[in-house]
């Protein structure tokens, strides 16, 4: 019985992370609303899009009296803004963001205006990613195994509390956790942003990093408790730095298209 529940509660555990991350984060879109023409409107924001095509970002706006426009530009870059009146379709208004390579970046801010009235939605800018699509057979299995990574690192965590055998379940994580992350992981960043690995060495990418850390952490772990069953202490650790790193924010400081460093024409 003690053994089923605490399964249970590293379950509950780890969905509650896993709701976390998933309404945090640079990807998720912004979320609000605005009063304009005596009525209430609400928006969603996108800040990821897949390519080939440039990225609709819709509102709807019942109201056809109400248009307006919105301005963007690449960044990080030296460009200057670019404004464009947002394109009704039946009771949406639409603002077209040219498409980038994948992991360029383009900012944007959309402006309401009826009559002499207009309303800013958000204060700052925008910044939406490209990407290319991932097909399903390296997303699916990604994501499955880097949940089951964190349910297992939990549970291993929770056995090192309550004093219960670490070694087996400490293994099933480092296995998992290769998997999803050092196998998968990369392929699934190969085919959205064209490289295998951006963290350390080679960039500042905080997801790669993230996973690089855990796989450190749960490595040593492992060969602790191999050699020391009692050594629990260091399953207890790698799954605290696992819940840690999980529950910031997925594909914060991503990869990133540096525009700044085109040649002037």
């Amino acid at each position: 019985m003690k053994k089923a529940l605490l399964w249970i509660f590293a379950l509950l555990l780890t969905l509650a992370a896993v709701y976390y991350t998933r309404t945090t984060g640079p990807t998720k879109p912004v979320k609000g609303k605005v009063e304009i023409a005596g009525q209430t409107v609400e928006y969603s924001l996108i800040r990821t899009f897949p390519r080939p095509m440039d990225a609709p970002v819709r509102i709807t706006v019942i109201d056809e009296s109400v248009s307006g426009y919105y301005r963007y530009k690449r960044t990080p870059s030296h460009d200057e803004w670019t404004e464009s009146p947002l394109v009704r379709k039946d009771k949406q208004l639409i603002a077209y963001l040219p498409q980038q390579p994948a992991a360029g970046k383009v900012a944007y801010q959309i402006t309401l205006t009826s009559d002499d009235e207009e309303a800013l939605l958000t204060a700052d800018p925008i910044v939406l990613r490209f990407r290319n699509n991932v097909p399903a057979w390296a997303m699916i299995p990604h994501i499955l195994l880097m949940f089951a990574a964190i349910f297992l690192s939990t549970r291993a965590g929770l056995a090192g509390i309550f004093a219960q055998k670490t070694y087996g379940l400490t293994l099933a994580t480092l296995i998992v956790l290769v998997a999803g992350g050092l196998i998968f992981g990369p392929i699934v960043q190969k085919y959205a942003f064209g490289d295998f690995w951006t963290g350390w060495p080679f960039g500042t990418d905080l997801t790669d990093n993230k996973t690089a850390v855990m796989f450190v952490f749960w490595l040593a772990a492992f060969f602790r408790v191999r050699k020391n069953p009692r050594d629990r202490w260091w399953v207890l650790a790698a799954a605290v730095v696992t819940m840690i790193a999980y529950l910031i924010p997925h594909s914060l400081m991503g990869s990133e298209i540096d525009f700044t460093q085109e040649v002037p024409q």
